[in-house]
Order: C-alpha cells, then structure tokens, then sequence
C-alpha cells in the first residue's frame, strides 16, 4: 500500500501547521509512519488521496454513526445551505434541537448550544462554580474533557498517548483547582471530598471513560458518585460528548440509571458538522445568560448547518430496531478480533459499549487506566499497520475508541475480521 501523495501532503504540512495536523492524535506519533490523508468517505469506507479504499473505524472519532455521507443528512445540509449558512439570529432549528434532546433525555430541562464538546464542557464547569460558589473540581485520571485549562490534567485522548498529560501553558494556580482521582475506584474519591469537599464544585466524568480506549464503569461507581456528590453539596457531570445518543437512544444515562446535574454533548448531534450542546437542571441552566449571569456566548452556536445535519442523523437513530441492529454489528466486529487474537495465541480483552470498542492486547480485563497501559503497545502498534495495509482503519493510538455504524454491513464486517486474521498472523 502507497501513500506517496500523503507523504507529499504531510511534508509540506509540517513547514505551516504544527506538527503537519490540526488535532495532536491525526500525526501518527505513537504509532510511525506517514498518516492517511483521507479525500472522500462513503458509507462505511473510506479512500486516500493515493486511491486506497479501507474501512473506517474512525469515523470522525463518532459523530458518523450513520456512515459518511448518509444521504438523509447529505440533503439536509444542502437544503438548508440553499437558504443560508449562518445568522448570528436565532432559528427555529435550535428550538426543535433543544425539544429533541429534551425529548430523549427528559431530565435535561434545559439545553444551550454551542461549538464544539470542548466548548461545552468548559461551560459546564463554569456554571457549576458558578452554581455553587466553589472553585474546584474533581476529574478523573485518564478521562478527556477537551482542551480547557482545567481539564489538562492527566488527561486522556491525544494528551496521553503522546506522554504529556500536563500541558505547559496551563496555570499552575488553575490546575491546583483540579482535584484527580482514579477512574473506578470510589474511594480515591472519598478521600479527596472528605479533606477538600467543601471547595468542590463539581465531579465532572466520562461515565464510559473512551479516551483511554473504552472502559466500562464498574458496578455502583457511578451510584456512588451521585450519592458523594449529594453528601458534599457538589454538581455531578456526566460528560457524554462520546458516548451520548451513540450506546443508546437516550445515551448512556439511560443504560445507567443514574441521572447527573450537567451533561455535555457533541459528535452525534452535529452528524459530522462542528456542534456541542450542555443542559441539565433548570435551576442550574437558568444561570446562563442572558437568563442569569454566568457568561456564554458563539457566534455560530446553533449554526443551521449543524442543526439540520444533527436533527437528520438523530431522525434515523428513532427508526425502529436501529440500536439493536448497530448492537449486534458492533458485537460481530468484537467477536472477529477477539476470535483472530485468540487463533494466533495474542491475550486480548476488547472493551465495548455499544458502537464503542477498543481491543487491548492485556491478559485481563482493563477496568482501570494501569490495566490499559500495561498492554502490549508495542505489538498493538505492528497489528495498526497491519490491519492499515490490509485496508481497515483505525485509530493511530491502542487508547483511542473506535466506532462503527449502521452502514458497517456484512462485506465490511467480515472484510474487518478477515484483515485481523491476516494482522495477527503477520506481526506474531
């Protein structure tokens, strides 16, 4: 497989975009080698700028859970283009965007949209200090929350695979405000409440934490974060930019039971177009202004393009049997890994909720971020380029989540577990 012309790309993108990429994770650096430029996508492939065609399961990090260029969304956008891109006015786009959250999450009484998940989990950390006159928060080792000062301490994502979980540029005195403890484990929680609970505003968590692959939350964890939050009079934030409306019709809280303060949103909702959204209790979001004082504002929240692109993806996830259909494609996807590790003698665990997986090449199952870096990285990155040359895509990183869609069908299934066979027989 040739990728001369993404060579050439990826050359002359270094001398004007740092690092030749504009997101960390797309420069390959944890696994080598020249990175995919990718010139156009349909349903559930993709193809390079050098012609090769692979499977993607990538898709855009998870916004594409319909495939690329579903038509449903691809008219949507258009229509809309044909009336104008953006008002800097309000439109009633938003006002159906804002009922079909609400809709599928009834608990979010109130709703405001904005750019990006990064955006949006800044918001909601703002707010929640806001909210309850504190200046801390709790976050998790390993979980990502976008690229907020607060949120850049072992963080997960780009942050982690490329070994610099504290960012420079962040303020020393605005990250002593964030309080880390470890992902599934309550009481590394507990001790930081029972000696700071009274300056924490808020606990903020990926309730399937997909920024060091995926990891399942264990039983009662995330009870038991709504029940320390009451106790200490903090905000719980469940940050579901990955995981909302992709595991589930109402997101991962629906599969939980346990319902937050805060939630933030992405991906999904702007089937592939930049948006974010975050919404949670009335009495908390009508400090928002202009409604109340906290401050936010984007000039293209909202933006029409987004919305409809949004509202159309959301539209086709209420076809009946859509979930349990992408279940059980997501499941075959595992289960030919799985299978093909296990035929060439490799330990492997594959993490999935939904259309979300990771395999990790670790004789256990990885519950916690120690688990996950104990795996064999080395082999995980041979078995990258592989499946590469092979013609499957997939995240240049072993703690990145993938994501299938709708459109993975049976060719591209079994093409995925044809190609891991032929992977693993290759690197071991």
């Amino acid at each position: 497989m040739k990728l001369d012309r993404s060579e050439q790309i990826f050359a002359e993108a270094r001398t004007l975009i740092p690092g030749g990429v504009n997101s960390p994770v797309r420069a390959y650096k944890s696994v080598g080698g020249t990175p995919v430029h990718v010139a156009r996508g349909s349903g559930p492939l993709c193809w390079d700028v050098d012609g090769n065609e692979y499977v993607d399961l990538v898709l855009s990090y998870g916004p594409l859970i319909l495939g690329h260029c579903d038509p449903r969304v691809v008219a949507a956008v258009e229509k809309t283009a044909r009336t104008g891109f953006t008002f800097g006015a309000p439109t009633e786009g938003e006002l159906v965007m804002a009922r079909t959250l609400h809709e599928r999450m009834p608990w979010v009484e109130m709703v405001r949209l904005v750019n990006s998940g990064t955006e949006a989990t800044m918001s909601a950390l703002r707010l929640a200090r806001a909210f309850t006159g504190r200046d801390c928060i709790v976050k998790f080792n390993g979980n990502y929350h976008g690229h907020g000062d607060s949120f850049l301490v072992k963080a997960g994502s780009g942050a982690l695979t490329h070994g610099a979980p504290d960012s420079p540029g962040v303020a020393s005195a605005l990250a002593d405000l964030t309080l880390v403890a470890e992902y599934n484990d309550l009481a590394s929680v507990e001790r930081i409440l029972a000696q700071r609970g009274r300056e924490v505003a808020c606990i903020i968590v990926e309730p399937v934490a997909g920024n060091v692959g995926l990891i399942l939350p264990a039983p009662g964890f995330l009870a038991g974060l709504r029940k320390l939050c009451d106790a200490h009079g903090a905000l719980l934030i469940f940050d579901e930019v990955m995981t909302g409306f992709r595991v589930a019709r109402g997101g991962y809280t629906e599969l939980c039971g346990v319902r937050p303060d805060l939630i933030t949103l992405g991906k999904v909702i702007g089937g592939g177009l930049p948006i974010g959204a975050y919404g949670g209790r009335r009495d908390v979001m009508a400090r928002i202004s202009p409604s109340g004082d906290v401050y936010q504002a984007g000039t293209l929240s909202g933006n029409p393009l987004a919305v409809a692109a949004g509202l159309a993806t959301l539209r086709a996830t209420d076809e009946p049997g859509f979930y349990a259909e992408l279940e059980a494609k997501s499941a075959r996807i595992a289960d030919g890994i799985a299978k093909a590790a296990a035929k060439h003698g490799v330990p492997c665990h594959v993490g999935r909720q939904g259309s979300m997986l990771c395999p990790y090449f670790s004789k256990e199952p990885v519950l916690t971020l120690d688990v996950a870096m104990a795996s064999d990285r080395a082999l995980w990155t041979r078995w990258f380029h592989a499946m590469k040359d092979r013609g499957v895509l997939l995240p240049p990183s072993p703690f990145e989540a993938w994501f299938v869609s709708i459109a993975h069908d049976d060719a591209a299934i079994e093409r995925v577990a044809r190609a891991a066979d032929a992977a693993f027989a290759a690197v071991t």
